[in-house]
């Protein structure tokens, strides 16, 4: 058994708070390494940061006036929007959102796309990266974690989101544009003999070859969304088997405990 864990102290506790409304929440290794909070905080590691602010978190409906005075404003007109990337300016997220999703625990679709949004990754957004954005701006559930990637994956599902490796970003709205059409010359204008050739044969062929290519990704991404259904599919399969095996050897168990003989064909 390891040594019991110090009860955390009103210095601590303050450091924490302190630390949290300076660097935000998560940056747990930033609060320690930081000289203002390094020495009150110096028997805690950062799970011990992060166990204690849930914990505050989840209790801060039942404490007193006090109490609630010495919480970070993590919400608010004078909160100061923070910018994750250089050159990047990150609006607020809804509040009536926020306010959902603190009451019932639950993660909103609109939250989630607008934080990948705010933060303008080419490439995409890491899950850890938006979880970090989301928590730095509202309360979230212990479980928000699992919560987000259920929601990640049922927007992916719904086409409104991609996953590319191990991020996720949103679906491309260059497949909606039109190929532009020809316009309609003037019967009455008839072009001189001394003009040059017109030139909508090229721009003909060019918006061509543009709808191809934009038809030929388009189908890859298809493709690649459909075998990425499969494969969900096939894994829920095996999970099921997987459950039906473990009640099945649960069965066999309880039957050896009794002194039964269990013959296996």
């Amino acid at each position: 058994m390891g040594a019991p864990k110090l009860k955390w102290t009103s210095e601590e506790e303050d450091a924490l708070r302190a630390g949290i409304e300076k660097h935000g929440a998560g940056k747990w290794r930033t609060i320690q390494k930081d000289p203002e909070f390094s020495q009150c905080l110096a028997h805690r590691s950062n799970i011990d940061l992060k166990d204690k602010w849930r914990n505050l978190s989840v209790s801060a409906g039942g404490q007193g006036s006090r109490e609630k005075s010495r919480l970070p404003k993590l919400k608010g007109s004078h909160a100061t929007p923070v910018s994750t990337y250089p050159g990047t300016t990150i609006s607020n997220l809804p509040n009536d959102d926020s306010a959902k999703n603190s009451k019932d625990g639950k993660v909103r679709c609109g939250v989630i796309i607008e934080a990948i949004k705010a933060l303008q990754e080419p490439n995409g957004s890491e899950i850890g990266a938006i979880c970090g954005f989301i928590e730095q701006r509202q309360e979230v559930p212990p479980n928000f974690r699992r919560l987000l990637g259920q929601k990640l994956r049922r927007l992916i599902h719904q086409n409104q989101i991609e996953k590319v490796e191990n991020s996720y970003r949103l679906k491309d709205p260059a497949f909606a544009t039109k190929t532009p059409t020809p316009k309609q010359k003037d019967p009455s204008t008839r072009p001189s003999q001394n003009s040059a050739p017109p030139k909508g044969v090229d721009t003909l062929e060019e918006a061509s070859k543009s709808a191809a290519y934009k038809i030929a990704d388009a189908e890859a991404k298809a493709y690649l969304a459909s075998e990425a259904f499969k494969e969900a599919e096939k894994i829920s399969k095996m999970s099921e088997e997987a459950d039906s095996m473990c009640v099945l050897l649960e069965e066999i168990f309880q039957k050896c405990s009794l002194g039964e003989i269990v013959v296996l064909n």
